[in-house]
């Protein structure tokens, strides 16, 4: 494999052909801020955040699909990057709920962190905003579409799944938007739950409800266990309060790991000391259920 020589921050290292600039600042412990990449599933360098200044280059570029050239110079914190930044968050949160006190994203939320990290505050604006309400018709997924920032993961990862493919963009400039299914709710619609989606956002927007309203992300611990339900071992995590799990989400799918709303209720089984009752979809409708049908163990359970 080819070999090039780059110089990131002052800073010149090897890194093979075919790498992206974020990838080559990542190697040197450079954080280059992201919202929409996601490697393997999202990467079209459309939130813009990760434009990065190199030498040469008449505009500011983005580095998450920039690979590398020899003797590339690049600068990831320059004066004119951070400006870029700055009011690129800056129209981000002129359309975004000012509501970070009470938000359960709070602590671990990307545009949280980034508009931190540049002092970027919310500012009074008589522009028109986006009101598009929260979707709760899903018991399992809490959609609030006025905090979407458009950044396409969701989409993305729901489409790695070629049979579900329920998230799309919808509309054009201003109103687009992430609809479901045509723009039905989630609950009409034909999402399964799996929870791919609120696994990858990086924002507000999309939420595990069961996970919502236990305390805040400082005050829990967190622990990675695999899902047992199939060999496909899906990565969750257990959120835990006190020493006891009170709830659990679904971490980021690898490829050929699909994540299930089965897997899920599995785990939450499994390690919750007090898991809620599992729904499952009837005629549209979701309706409680036992736990052997929402597993599917009935007709194993019949034979014992």
């Amino acid at each position: 494999m080819k070999m090039l020589n780059v110089t990131i921050n002052g800073i010149t290292t090897k890194v093979r052909e075919g790498t992206t600039v974020m990838e080559a600042a990542a190697e040197l412990g450079i954080d280059i801020p992201a919202l929409c990449y996601l490697k393997g599933v999202n990467e079209v360098g459309s939130c813009r955040i990760c434009v990065v200044e190199v030498k040469g280059a008449r505009t500011l570029q983005a580095s998450c699909v920039l690979p590398v050239s020899e003797g590339m110079e690049v600068q990831t914190e320059s004066p004119s990057v951070v400006t870029a930044r700055k009011e690129i968050l800056k129209l981000i949160l002129a359309n975004h709920p000012n509501d970070c006190l009470t938000c359960n994203k709070a602590g671990e939320c990307k545009l949280q962190e980034y508009a931190y990290r540049y002092g970027v505050k919310f500012e009074e604006h008589q522009g028109k905003r986006k009101e598009l309400g929260i979707d709760t018709s899903n018991p399992y997924i809490y959609r609030d579409n006025d905090k979407c920032i458009l950044c396409g993961r969701c989409v993305s990862m729901c489409a790695k799944v070629p049979e579900r493919s329920v998230l799309a963009f919808g509309n054009r400039g201003f109103e687009t938007t992430v609809i479901a299914d045509n723009n039905k709710t989630m609950g009409e619609s034909d999402c399964v739950s799996c929870a791919r989606c609120i696994s990858v956002c990086p924002v507000g927007a999309l939420m595990d409800s069961r996970a919502m309203n236990i305390g805040r992300i400082w005050e829990l611990q967190r622990e990675n266990v695999k899902c047992a339900a199939c060999e496909s071992g899906c990565d969750f995590e257990l959120i835990k309060k006190n020493g006891k799990v009170v709830a659990v989400r679904a971490l980021a799918a690898g490829e050929g790991r699909p994540l299930c709303l089965k897997g899920r209720l599995t785990v939450d089984l499994t390690y919750n000391d007090n898991p809620k009752a599992p729904l499952v979809k009837k005629d549209g409708e979701f309706v409680e259920a036992t736990w052997a049908e929402a597993l599917g163990l009935e007709k194993i359970l019949g034979k014992m």
